[in-house]
């Protein structure tokens, strides 16, 4: 299982990619973070809300009110076009950063 700390730089990029399919609630965004993540990380709810709350801070996502099928209010979070663009450049950046680690775990010397 991966630790908190190793993805900790990751939720908003795990949290965008979701939100660039469809709006959703921070439990329904849980679940599909646990969905593709499989026995390798579970998010706490504490680390999630506080990656939804700082990416609408930043203007990257928007929220709105809806209800649930049983009428329960719940807010959901949609990408804004800003948070399009930072998900675009996040993306970019991880493509470095894994071959960057990739190079020091497969042993290469230069």
């Amino acid at each position: 299982m991966i630790g908190a700390d190793a993805i900790r730089g990751y939720v908003d990029l795990m949290v965008l990619s979701l939100l660039r399919s469809r709006p959703s609630y921070a439990y329904e965004l849980a679940q599909q973070i646990a969905v593709v993540a499989g026995n390798d990380y579970a998010i706490k709810q504490t680390t999630l809300y506080s990656a939804v709350k700082r990416l609408e801070a930043a203007g990257l996502v928007t929220s709105f009110a809806g209800s649930s099928d049983s009428g329960k209010p719940r807010t959901y979070y949609r990408i804004a076009p800003a948070g399009t663009s930072h998900l675009e450049e996040k993306l970019a950046e991880w493509e470095i950063t894994k071959s960057v680690v990739d190079r020091f775990v497969k042993g290469a010397s230069s």
